[in-house]
């Protein structure tokens, strides 16, 4: 679907889910206004050509407070949602990962690694998250890995199925030939042991490419 030209956040919120928002576009939600001469777009555009997001959500609240356009009541508001979403991810334990959106949620922190980071998402039978490992550490632009790698703690966790994600520093998250030829390989590797690949999703910075959605065919192929 075309993205919509000048679209608010709020409105492409409410069309394509929280998700699909950039993470500039999410802190303008949270910002909610600016300061004379700046709206909250360009403020959040401005605090986040200084520090990536992480680093400024754990900023220390007198550090953000002191932030030209936030003040206390917004630090408030931004740390206290912060600490809400690690305490309901850390908490639950009953995550259900149903497709390539839900797993996102568990890859934000290797979006903008400076080499390929290969990380699995382990699931049982009802697709409830067992674990999350970082298998394989690459170069800047490559990635080796060997289904032993990714299987050997499939079948420690007694995992009924994997979800394989891997980040393109580059931040464009379009597949390579190679990424394909594993994505392949990995699947093939899996019907052996009786552990389905349910996708293989690749990072870049504010996109993402999900095979299975995009590239069937690797799935449905004999």
């Amino acid at each position: 679907m075309t993205e919509i030209l000048h679209e608010r956040p709020r409105e492409k919120l409410a069309r394509l889910g929280a998700q699909a928002l950039k993470d500039k576009e999410l802190l303008a939600l949270l910002l909610r206004t600016g300061f004379k001469g700046k709206n909250s777009s360009e403020l959040a555009d401005e605090i986040l050509s200084e520090r990536d997001l992480t680093s400024f959500l754990n900023l220390p609240f007198e550090e953000m407070s002191r932030i030209k356009g936030i003040g206390a009541s917004k630090a408030s508001v931004i740390i206290a949602g912060f600490e809400i979403s690690k305490r309901a991810i850390c908490t639950d334990d009953r995550i259900l990962i149903k497709n390539a959106r839900d797993a996102l949620v568990h890859l934000y922190d290797i979006r903008k690694k400076q080499k390929e980071h290969l990380v699995v998402l382990y699931l049982n039978a009802r697709n409830e998250l067992i674990a999350k490992e970082c298998v394989s550490i690459g170069t800047n632009n490559a990635n080796i890995a060997h289904p032993r790698e990714v299987f050997e703690p499939a079948v420690r966790f007694c995992a009924n199925s994997i979800i394989i994600a891997h980040n393109h520093p580059s931040g464009d998250p379009s597949p390579s030939t190679q990424d394909l030829e594993v994505t392949k390989k990995l699947i093939d590797s899996g019907k052996i042991l009786g552990i389905e690949v349910l996708d293989h999703i690749i990072v870049g910075y504010n996109k993402h490419y999900s095979i299975s959605e995009k590239s069937k065919n690797i799935f449905t192929s004999k």
